[in-house]
């Protein structure tokens, strides 16, 4: 299955901002899906997967910040993210079991 990011930008820390990822197939059969994000200089990381039974697993860093969400019928997994800080700025990445990436939407945090 091929993803596509979208929902980027440059947002003041504090803002908001949801990410999209819509994959070219059906997404009702993959288990988990969810979102990495690598920084400059740093590996990438989890932040966010979410199980096709709606269960959530979420880095430390950004629980009771972002909010990540699936839609089978539409194909779509969003990330919802809440009170921005410097440090989330980073390119994040959609994920779906089996090794499929996106290409990456880049999200800037200014202070």
């Amino acid at each position: 299955v091929q993803l596509v990011e979208s929902g980027g930008g440059l947002v003041q820390a504090g803002g908001s901002l949801r990410l999209s990822c819509v994959a070219s197939g059906s997404i009702s059969s993959i288990d988990l899906m969810g979102w990495y994000r690598q920084a400059p200089g740093k590996q990438r990381e989890l932040v966010a997967l979410i199980r096709s039974s709606g269960s959530t697993i979420y880095a430390d860093s950004v629980k009771g910040r972002f909010a990540i969400s699936r839609d089978n019928a539409k194909n779509t997994v969003a990330l919802q993210m809440n009170t921005l800080k410097p440090e989330d700025t980073a390119v994040y990445y959609c994920y779906a079991t089996g090794g499929s990436w996106g290409q990456g939407t880049q999200v800037t945090v200014s202070s």
